[in-house]
C-alpha cells in the first residue's frame, strides 16, 4: 500500500477506464452516450467529435465523478473538471473560450465535467448554454439531486439524462476485494473475516465511497495494531467484525436494510410517534438516516403514521407529513433529514386519534362480506335523460338551503341505516367535531 500519499482509498481506486468501473451496466453498454465519449475523437470535426452532453444524476458514492474521470483517461479529447462548489461564471467562460480556440486551432473538442451541478445559481447554468448549444464542449454534469428542480430547463433540454443506482451487494464486495488485493490499495496486507464483510457490505447502503473509507480506517487502524506483534512478515492482517466496528466508530453496523434490523427500527419508530415520545422518534429516525435508508421510505411512513395515528385529532398533522415529504423530494439529502425531524416531532407532540383509520376499516369490513345495499333514490344520479322517470333524484334536499347547512335527509342505504363507522375521540380537535357531529345527527335523523 502507498502509505506515502495522503489520497484517500476511495480516491486511489478510481478507475482508469469504463471497463474498471463497478456497477451501472445499464449505463455501460456498447454504444452507449457514455462509451461514445470514452471513444477517440476522430478529431474536431469527425464523428466522434462531439457527444451529447449528459447530466448523472444519484446519489452519493454511485460513481458519477468515477465515470467522468474514467472516460477522460480513455478518450483523447481534452478534459476540464470544474466543482460548482468553487467554480463561477468566470471559470466557465474562461473553459468555455479555451474550448472555442482548441476546436478551431488544433481540432481537438473539449470534455466539460461540471460537479455538482445543483449548486450552481440560474445565471451561473446560463453560462454553459452557448458552449453546450454550440458543441464548443460535451458537458458531463453530475448532481445528487432531482435535475428537475435543479438544472435549467434549456440546459436539461439539451442534455441526456442518466441516471445512476445505489450500487448492489456484489457490487461493493467487489470493490472491497480489489482495494484489499491492489498495489494502490491495502495490497494484500489485509483480509477481512466473514463476518466483517458482510458489516462492511451493509454499512456502505449501496455507497462505493462510504464502503472504501471505512476499509480504509479499519485496514489502518489492523496494520497499525499489528506493528510489533509475532506471526509471519508476509501473513496479511485479518479485520474482524469487532475491530472494523471499533475503527470506524458506528454504532450502527448491525443495521440491515433487508433484514430484522430495518423491521425493528422502523417499529419502533411508529411506536414512539404514537407513543408521544418525540426524544425516541427522533433516536430512531437518526439511526435510520444514519444507516443509509432511502429517506423517502421513511417520509411515506411519516405521511401513514399522520393518518392512522394522529388522524382528526390533529389535522394538520398530514398536510406537515405530506409538505416533508416533498421537501426530501425536492433538496435531498442530508438536509433532508430537517423538514423530517420536523415532521416527526409535530407528530409525536400532537394529539392522537386512530378513529379515521378505524371507521374505514369496519366500513370496508361491511363492504367486503356483502353487508351493503343499493343507493337510496334520492341520492342516484338524475342528470341523464330518463333518470328522473325512474325516480333518480326525487325527494333530493339540497343541504345548503337546509338550516345550518345540514338536511334532514338519509344517506346510507336502507340496511345500514344507523350505522357507525366514525365514532370521533375525545382528544384535540376531535373533541370539537365529537360535539358538532353529534349535534349533525340528530338533524339527519329529523330528531332536531
Amino acid at each position: 500500500m502507498a502509505w506515502g500519499t495522503t489520497a484517500p482509498l476511495a480516491v486511489r481506486m478510481r478507475p482508469t477506464s469504463l471497463d474498471e468501473v463497478v456497477g451501472q451496466r445499464h449505463l455501460l453498454g456498447p454504444g452507449s452516450p457514455l462509451r461514445r465519449l470514452a471513444a477517440p475523437s476522430e478529431g474536431a470535426s469527425g464523428p466522434a467529435a462531439s457527444g451529447q452532453s449528459v447530466i448523472l444524476w444519484g446519489p452519493p458514492g454511485t460513481g458519477k465523478t468515477t465515470l467522468a474521470q474514467s472516460i477522460a483517461h480513455s478518450s483523447d479529447r481534452r478534459f476540464v473538471e470544474l466543482s460548482a462548489v468553487t467554480a463561477g461564471v468566470k471559470d466557465v467562460r474562461q473553459v468555455m473560450e479555451a474550448a472555442l480556440s482548441d476546436r478551431d486551432l488544433y481540432q481537438r473538442s473539449t470534455v466539460l465535467f461540471l460537479d455538482e451541478i445543483h449548486r450552481f445559481t440560474k445565471a451561473q447554468q446560463d453560462a454553459l448554454l452557448p458552449g453546450v448549444e454550440q458543441g464548443w464542449v460535451t458537458l458531463i454534469a453530475a448532481t445528487t439531486e432531482n435535475p428537475s428542480f435543479s438544472v435549467i430547463s434549456p440546459l436539461l433540454s439539451r442534455s441526456l439524462l442518466l441516471t445512476l443506482e445505489p450500487l448492489d451487494d456484489d457490487d461493493i464486495a467487489e470493490l472491497v476485494g480489489r482495494a484489499i488485493a491492489d498495489p494502490r490499495g491495502f495490497d494484500g496486507r489485509i483480509a477481512l473475516d466473514d463476518d466483517a464483510r458482510a458489516q462492511l457490505i451493509r454499512l456502505s447502503s449501496g455507497d462505493a465511497r462510504r464502503a472504501l473509507t471505512a476499509l480504509e480506517a479499519a485496514g489502518a487502524h489492523a496494520l497499525d495494531g499489528a506493528e510489533g506483534a509475532e506471526g509471519g512478515a508476509d501473513a496479511p492482517v485479518t479485520v474482524t467484525a469487532e475491530a472494523l466496528a471499533s475503527a470506524v466508530d458506528r454504532a450502527l453496523l448491525r443495521y440491515d436494510r433487508q433484514g430484522d434490523e430495518h423491521y425493528d427500527v422502523i417499529s419502533a419508530f411508529i411506536k414512539s410517534v404514537r407513543g408521544s415520545d418525540p426524544d425516541a422518534a427522533l433516536h430512531y429516525l437518526a439511526r435510520m438516516i444514519e444507516a443509509g435508508e432511502d429517506p423517502r421510505f421513511i417520509a411515506r411512513r411519516i405521511i401513514v403514521l399522520a393518518s392512522e395515528d394522529i388522524g382528526m385529532a390533529d389535522p394538520q398533522g398530514l398536510v406537515i407529513a405530506t409538505a416533508a415529504a416533498q421537501a426530501v423530494q425536492l433538496i435531498g439529502m442530508p438536509e433532508g433529514r430537517i423538514p423530517l425531524a420536523e415532521a416527526t416531532v409535530y407528530l409525536a407532540t400532537a394529539p392522537k386519534s386512530n378513529r379515521s383509520y378505524l371507521g374505514i376499516d369496519r366500513a370496508i369490513a361491511d363492504v367486503r362480506r356483502g353487508d351493503f345495499g343499493r343507493v337510496p333514490n334520492h341520492l342516484r344520479d338524475a342528470h341523464y335523460p330518463g333518470a328522473k322517470r325512474l325516480g333518480h333524484g326525487k325527494g333530493y334536499r339540497y343541504a345548503h338551503d337546509a338550516p345550518h347547512g345540514v338536511a334532514a335527509q338519509q344517506h346510507l342505504p336502507d340496511p345500514l341505516v344507523g350505522r357507525r363507522y366514525y365514532e370521533p375521540g375525545a382528544h384535540g380537535y376531535e373533541r370539537d367535531v365529537a360535539a358538532r357531529l353529534e349535534r349533525i345527527r340528530r338533524i339527519l335523523a329529523g330528531d332536531a
